[in-house]
């Protein structure tokens, strides 16, 4: 299948600014059922990604624990982030993940790295592998 990553990917994503808290975070990945956020500047600027994990490793941490109430998405998130161009191929998107073992790219346009427009995730991937496999036609989730 010969599939790029606007394809695949969820559109619209789900951000949040570097200046927000952590409990503002959580509360959108819950909210949204989103494993990850993009991270933004006031002016909407791409300058990382906030995931799971990342929360995970500050409430496993005493240290991040503690200061929790303190701490802002700036202080968690990866950055920069791995982006991805909307018209890449699809395996070439899989490769990227792997090669950097995250578990989504950020999408941008191509000519503008700044503007995030949308996340491709690994469960959008194993959507398609599975699609792939089975013989059924690939069915997108809901967004």
């Amino acid at each position: 299948m010969n599939t790029t990553v606007a394809d695949h990917m969820a559109t619209h994503p789900i951000l949040i600014r570097a200046d927000a808290s952590l409990t503002e975070a959580a509360e959108l990945m819950d909210r949204h059922h989103v494993h990850g956020l993009p991270v933004v500047d006031p002016a909407g600027v791409l300058v990382g990604v906030l995931s799971q994990t990342d929360l995970n490793r500050a409430r496993s941490t005493e240290y991040l624990w503690v200061n929790w109430p303190g701490l802002a998405v700036r202080h968690l998130m990866t950055s920069p982030a791995i982006t991805v161009h909307r018209s890449t191929p699809l395996i070439v998107a899989a490769r990227k993940m792997e090669q950097h073992q995250i578990h989504r790219l950020v999408v941008v346009e191509d000519g503008d790295e700044t503007t995030p427009i949308g996340v491709l995730s690994m469960t959008d991937l194993i959507h398609v592998l599975a699609a792939e496999t089975s013989g059924h036609p690939i069915e997108e989730p809901a967004r």
